[in-house]
């Protein structure tokens, strides 16, 4: 005999009054069920704007819409090797703990250096590090960090190092189709509520490898399989321009960022900034060349000039005066964000954790 039917059956609402009121009571159930606020009006939610963490690059906060990188979502950051894929990732910490958050850094790459990192504002001795034998490892230890709650930013380098434990078990030479790719999609089918509820962000890291035989359109794909290209809500391909030189020697390489996901902001937006050797990202770069666009700083040939007075001849001189003036640096640097991000909600130092997810 069929076990008895406790659902009541679906009846359609022929008023307006009707389906208000059969609206109402599902809503009750729900609540009763899941707890307040398992469904609720986008309208009446509590945080309308988006919290961010600025990335260091004042360029690249302009190309994301926004400010900076979402809070409460997966970012990917991809590109060919050397072209600062972990110097982007390093000053997204280093301004979360500005904030006073708390970050950490699963380096299953094993390749962190710690003296880079300082060098690039990281606060070394408060940054947790793990650095796992396999991908399992990686990623539970990822999951049990967000639903802490606890953390502000989670950079994970790289998902090609993310190496399942039946691969590494295995002998060289053996045949694992699709053994990361699985683990990745569980992983972060996992991970993308929890990440969401505890307002962490999480930054993958990815390498590029080149599929055989293709024709026609771009060889390249990331490593880990499509699962991180559908969950994450911003993708940035990173590229390395061209050397930028003092004399004869190399001091830095132009750097390309274009953002090619954003679910927060139109996508496809493109930010140019130098990377200095053991400096890292060129922060008066960036302001002196989104001032000069906006007219904040004016340029006349060779010179640039701020409020009346000349600042510089040439792009580095001009550089170099703010660098030697933080407070005038600072104050147009307000002036840009003003500019470019009226309607945003300014990042704000870290509050008391989110509970528990």
């Amino acid at each position: 005999m069929d076990k008895k039917n406790t659902k009541a059956p679906v009846v359609p609402a022929n008023s307006a009054e009707e389906k208000e009121k059969a609206l109402g009571l599902a809503l009750a159930s729900i609540e009763k069920q899941f707890g307040k606020g398992a469904v609720m009006k986008l309208g009446e939610t509590s945080h309308r704007h988006v919290e961010v963490i600025p990335t260091g690059c004042l360029d690249l906060d302009v190309a994301l819409g926004i400010g900076g990188i979402p809070r409460g979502r997966i970012i990917e950051i991809y590109g060919p090797e050397s072209s600062g894929k972990t110097t982007v990732a390093l000053h997204i910490i280093a301004e979360a703990q500005k904030l006073g958050g708390t970050a950490a850094f699963i380096d299953a790459e094993h390749a962190l250096d710690p003296i880079y990192a300082g060098k690039l504002g990281v606060d070394i001795e408060n940054l947790y590090v793990s650095q796992p034998d396999t991908g399992e490892q990686a990623l539970d230890i990822t999951e049990a960090l967000v639903r802490s709650a606890a953390i502000d930013v989670i950079v994970i380098d790289s998902v090609a190092a993310l190496v399942p434990q039946a691969e590494i078990e295995g002998e060289m030479g053996d045949s694992h189709v699709g053994l990361q790719a699985r683990l990745m999609s569980q992983a972060l089918r996992k991970l993308a509520g929890t990440i969401n509820k505890s307002n962490t962000v999480a930054i993958f890291i990815n390498q590029l490898r080149e599929k055989v035989g293709v024709i026609y359109g771009s060889p390249e794909v990331t490593t880990g399989g499509k699962a991180l290209k559908f969950y994450a809500s911003v993708r940035l391909d990173i590229r390395r321009q061209e050397a930028i030189k003092q004399g004869t020697e190399v001091i830095g390489n132009r750097t390309k960022v274009k953002v090619v996901k954003n679910k927060m902001a139109p996508p496809f937006r493109i930010a140019e900034f130098d990377i200095l050797y053991g400096e890292g990202i060129s922060r008066m770069g960036s302001i002196l060349d989104l001032a000069a666009n906006k007219g904040i700083i004016e340029k006349s040939g060779s010179w640039y000039s701020y409020d009346g007075e000349r600042i510089g001849q040439g792009r580095e001189n001009a550089k170099k005066y703010l660098k030697d003036n933080p407070d005038v640096a600072a104050k147009i640097e307000e002036m840009v964000r003003r500019e470019y991000f009226e309607d945003t909600e300014a990042p704000q130092a870290a509050d008391t954790p989110a509970p528990e997810a």
